[in-house]
């Protein structure tokens, strides 16, 4: 089942691959995960109503720790796509594990034009997309560099991005439970714009005030 697999495209994704029983495997792992920040790390989550009722928005949080994309689908509402480095396809079993999550493939030198196709087929489904701008994990108390790439997306696709703030996940141990308290603060959606580059300064300045962050950027 997990054989290696050649000259497949795992950037692109057709409508379809979002479907139903991808958003029931994505639920259930993340259940777990949530149950365990909840009981162990006391997880909270404040500003929920602010995510929009159709599914026209990406989410695009700070980024700490491997545990915040199974965190940001349990928070959010919907069946939510992450981009993943096409490099984590290579292995067998996390190639199956990704696919099943419905995560797809993103080159972090260059954006394809079947990502962007990806991206757009989205719209045609219940799902959304979720982007950590920062594009790998940055601990301390600064949100570090970033990508405005998700704002020029967010222009093509038409989609508003709701910043989230997380706090917390880094601080876990995982052989020391309530080592840490986990908190998610949703911001209200941040309207996509013709400049990208002032969307994402915009995206910033909200993520630190989430997060409680400098921006040195």
């Amino acid at each position: 089942m997990f054989e290696k697999k050649t000259n497949v495209n795992y950037t692109y994704r057709k409508p379809e691959f979002f479907n139903y029983w991808r958003f029931l495997f994505q639920h259930f792992v993340t259940f777990f995960y949530f149950l365990r920040l909840k009981i162990v790390y006391r997880l909270e989550v404040n500003g929920e109503e602010n995510f929009p009722k159709d599914n026209k928005y990406i989410v695009a949080p700070n980024h700490l720790s491997t545990l915040d994309p199974p965190l940001m689908g349990w928070v959010i509402p919907r069946g939510v796509a992450f981009m993943a480095k096409i490099e984590l396809f290579e292995n067998p079993f996390m190639r199956w594990w990704l696919d099943w999550l419905g995560t797809f493939g993103v080159n972090r030198e260059k954006l394809d034009p079947s990502t962007i196709k990806t991206i757009l087929s989205l719209k045609k489904t219940d799902w959304v997309l979720g982007i950590f701008p920062q594009g790998t994990r940055n601990t301390g108390n600064k949100l570090g560099k970033y990508s405005s790439a998700f704002a020029s997306i967010a222009k093509t696709t038409k989609c508003d991005i709701v910043p989230v703030g997380i706090i917390g996940t880094d601080k876990v141990k995982k052989w020391m439970p309530f080592s840490a308290k986990i908190t998610v603060n949703i911001g209200k959606p941040i309207p996509y714009s013709d400049n990208p580059e002032e969307t994402a300064k915009i995206w910033a300045e909200e993520v630190c005030k989430l997060a409680n962050l400098e921006n040195e950027q």
